[in-house]
């Protein structure tokens, strides 16, 4: 009795014919493609909140008076912002795109697992083990760089309002506000990712301890004009916001790198009797 391909036995180091292999990137991007397209439908739902969690920040620190009690307080020397949306379609676009963008942040987790799932099988157990522990500690550090973008945006928001001429209210369109905090989260939350591909490629013996630690003062001028070009405003605090917990990444990735680059001197000295 004929067993089908899907049947088939896979070879040992994960070789299957082109045919099988196009057939299974086929279904796992249609699972991946499902998965996104079932959450930005649940999104689409709730988009005013997500708006408006994205949102809150900046109004709290940088938007205009709306309450009477806020008006009287209010100088002519204030400087504020007021969000606009332009055009009768933009309110509609502006929920597709939110939707959509929820929709692929939130799904990571599956259509990662898919690519992750299609790739797995060609990969050798070290490596494979590895992948496991980058994608492990990859996620949290992602997600701490982003909440950090989170928390340095009001800030960032007072700096470049206060570029704005005395007793000028600055009309600040609702879909830049959302480009601006989506590039500081993704910008953020990748540079975060920074130090654990030092940690990754010290691992596979690439790069030694030794080697990153002899270049650390290129690195924290590097991490250093990063952050300068990475953030919006021109405030060197927000700068050193970002820098500093980049510069602590690295130096711990540099320690971590020593320490395994010296147990595995001694695990390769011969033993003497």
């Amino acid at each position: 009795m004929l067993r089908s391909a899907r049947t088939k036995k896979r070879d040992p180091e994960g070789r299957m014919p082109l045919a099988e292999h196009l057939r299974e990137l086929r279904e796992r991007l249609a699972k991946a493609v499902l998965a996104i397209l079932v959450v930005t439908v649940a999104a689409a739902f709730s988009y005013k909140e997500i708006i408006d969690f994205f949102t809150r920040p900046v109004l709290d620190s940088v938007g205009c008076p709306t309450t009477f009690a806020d008006l009287a307080k209010r100088t002519s020397d204030t400087t504020c912002a007021r969000i606009t949306v332009n055009g009768l379609l933009a309110p509609f676009t502006l929920a597709l795109k939110v939707s959509l963008t929820a929709g692929v942040v939130l799904a990571s987790p599956v259509w990662l697992y898919q690519l992750w799932a299609f790739v797995a099988p060609g990969l050798h157990e070290r490596e494979r083990k590895y992948a496991y522990a980058f994608v492990g500690a990859g996620v949290p550090l992602f997600l701490g760089g982003a909440f950090f973008a989170y928390k340095v945006l009001p800030r960032t928001a007072r700096v470049l309002i206060g570029f704005t001429p005395h007793g000028v209210d600055n009309l600040l369109p609702l879909d830049d506000l959302l480009d601006l905090v989506t590039r500081m989260v993704v910008v953020f939350g990748l540079s975060f990712e920074m130090p654990l591909l030092l940690v990754m490629l010290n691992l596979t013996g690439v790069l030694s301890g030794r080697r990153m630690l002899g270049r650390w003062r290129g690195t924290v001028v590097g991490i250093t004009v990063f952050s300068a070009v990475a953030t919006p405003s021109t405030d060197p605090l927000t700068m050193l916001a970002l820098a500093a917990p980049i510069w602590a990444l690295y130096f711990a990735a540099v320690v971590f790198s020593l320490l395994g680059d010296r147990r595995k001197a001694r695990r390769a000295a011969p033993v003497t009797g």
